[in-house]
């Protein structure tokens, strides 16, 4: 409906109500749009939808399988952390319920295969025994999900390692060999699609241009339908190019993972070598880490499936291109006349240049003068933005030329020609690019040209002004403002509301005759500002604390006689002891 009502050949004013015969007429001409198959605009319009419904990119993807995932398994968890089990035998039974949790979330091998089976519960044992349900009942639910994804990591990782210690895991798929697999046959699937593109887009374009040079050649082609099955195929080699950029960044997560795998299970066997008994600290992590990566192996399976189907199902959009222009009719309208591809068209360019000096109000940039150069966003997905309006050609922009910078939207071109013609009136040639999206609507698409339809006037308003019953509603834009307070603010900043604030601030001065206000001066503050204190002054209050007492002894007084000797040839010596006693004194 849309662009029927867009297309300026149907004169549909977009912006007002329809009369009842104008949506009459709108009905007709979408019906018959709908039943025209041979319509390549149609096709590519139905691509768009379909990409549009159902491309995600890999976060949201991963992220949408993630709670598929988990809502699936919601039922399992939820009955194994509601229950409280009381005897041995209902243990028993949520004991393999546990079981059945770690084969599902693991996704490693059926449910219904004995061994597989047994080949979990004898991983979970080793980690889990059944002596331990006791605590595990005894926990939150809340800990009981993380515990039992935790037990989950740990299991896959015990079974990826006996895999390939070839003591279990018969049921396992080697996902890095099958992914090696599954991303060749991708890569394959889309260069083969993206190359029949750019033989059909390049062909295409090799006789637009031929008609435009010679109006008589081709009286019995349709330059319309033409454009409309260069557009078909440069929508699809877009939208292949997409999913292209998608297989290789698989590719290198692939090749990345694959090195962490090796490396992680080298360290785990070098870390068990057939010890009896290990810390659970050093082979853990890297059992959790084994299982981390083989989860990654799972998603980029999922990713390459996804990729896949989208490029399976968009090839039946192009297939309408072998209908309208077989391979001989293409053959023989094409004898004569040179086809090149985009590459060359490039290369013959390259030597050109835009002159700066011949433009004084508009901004070129170039590789040396520009950071980031490489990542600009550049307008018409990279196509050229004067053979767009003006030939309705999408021919590739070469960056080396110079790119225009215009009101902050940066412009490429094919042609050094191009630029000089584009730059002289840019706004011109961006209207001309507008209406030719109106003839074509699913170029609004494939040249990311939403944005201008925001502010486009209706195409018929000037051609007839008297058809419609009501005049069109003039736009603008305006803006008004206001001052938030017009009166001088008066708040009371002291003020205080909250009773229990006031009794606290009460609490508070009541209890200052407590307090001693105290203050010291050091050197540093010497002389820098008087200081003042105020105390209670402090009573005057005495205590004894001893009893002074002495006492004195009497003076030693010992005396020897005969020492200076005598008329005796030999001296006789008496000791005195003239000391007083104690009770004496």
């Amino acid at each position: 409906v849309k662009a029927v009502g867009l297309d300026p050949r149907n004169d549909f004013n977009v912006d007002q109500i329809l009369t009842k015969t104008d949506a009459q007429n709108l009905i007709q001409l979408c019906v018959t749009r709908l039943l025209d198959t041979a319509n390549p605009s149609l096709s590519t319009i139905k691509m768009q939808v379909y990409f549009d419904m159902n491309y995600a990119n890999r976060a949201e993807l991963l992220s949408e399988q993630h709670r598929l995932l988990e809502g699936r398994l919601a039922p399992v968890v939820r009955d194994i952390t509601d229950s409280h089990p009381r005897v041995q035998e209902e243990m028993e039974n949520v004991y393999r319920k546990i079981v059945s949790y770690m084969l599902l979330s693991s996704g490693l091998g059926s449910p219904t295969d004995i061994e597989v089976v047994r080949e979990v519960t004898a991983a979970l044992q080793s980690v889990f025994p059944q002596t331990e349900m006791i605590t595990f009942i005894s926990l939150s639910k809340k800990n009981k999900e993380q515990q039992l994804k935790n037990l989950a990591m740990l299991v896959t990782g015990i079974r990826l390692y006996n895999k390939e210690c070839r003591r279990g895991g018969s049921s396992i798929d080697d996902l890095p060999a099958i992914l090696n697999e599954a991303i060749l046959s991708a890569t394959r699937t889309v260069d083969e699609g993206l190359n029949t593109c750019h033989t059909l887009a390049h062909r295409y374009t090799a006789l637009l241009e031929s008609m435009q040079e010679d109006q008589h050649r081709y009286t019995q082609l349709s330059s319309f339908k033409l454009k409309e099955a260069l557009f078909n195929v440069r929508q699809y080699e877009a939208f292949l190019c997409i999913l292209l950029s998608d297989a290789i960044t698989s590719a290198q997560e692939v090749e990345k993972m694959n090195v962490r795998f090796a490396a992680t299970m080298e360290q785990l066997k070098n870390t068990v070598q057939n010890k009896v008994s290990i810390d659970t600290k050093e082979v853990f992590p890297l059992f959790v880490a084994l299982s981390n990566l083989w989860t990654g192996f799972q998603d980029e399976i999922l990713l390459l499936s996804f990729l896949t189907n989208i490029a399976n199902n968009l090839q039946q959009f192009s297939e309408i291109q072998s209908q309208l222009f077989p391979e001989e009719v293409l053959t023989s309208l094409l004898e004569g006349v040179t086809v090149k591809s985009d590459e060359e068209r490039i290369r013959e360019t390259m030597g050109t240049r835009v002159n700066v000096s011949d433009f004084k109000n508009q901004e070129w940039l170039f590789p040396e003068t520009t950071d980031n150069f490489d990542q600009l966003l550049i307008q018409y997905h990279g196509f050229c933005a004067h053979a767009i309006g003006v030939k309705g050609l999408t021919l590739p922009g070469n960056p080396t030329i110079g790119i225009l910078k215009h009101k902050e939207r940066c412009y490429v071109f094919s042609s050094k020609e191009a630029a000089y013609i584009f730059a002289q009136d840019p706004d011109k040639f961006i209207q001309l690019n507008v209406e030719k999206a109106r003839e074509h609507a699913e170029l609004i698409q494939l040249l990311e040209l939403r944005h201008q339809f925001e502010y486009l006037a209706p195409y018929a308003q000037a051609r007839n002004a008297g058809k419609f019953f009501m005049k069109p509603t003039t736009k603008c834009d305006s803006s008004t403002q206001t001052d938030t307070h017009i009166l001088p603010p008066t708040i009371v900043t002291s003020y205080e509301w909250n009773e229990w604030e006031l009794r606290r601030k009460a609490i508070k001065l009541a209890n200052l005759r407590r307090k001693l206000t105290r203050a010291m001066q050091t050197d540093l503050s010497h002389m820098r500002r008087e200081n003042a204190t105020q105390v209670y002054l402090p009573k005057d209050v005495s205590t004894q604390t001893k009893r002074d007492n002495s006492s004195s002894v009497p003076r030693p007084q010992i005396f020897l006689e005969g020492l200076r000797g005598g008329s005796s040839p030999t001296t006789h010596m008496v000791k005195v002891d003239l000391t007083r006693a104690v009770d004496e004194t």
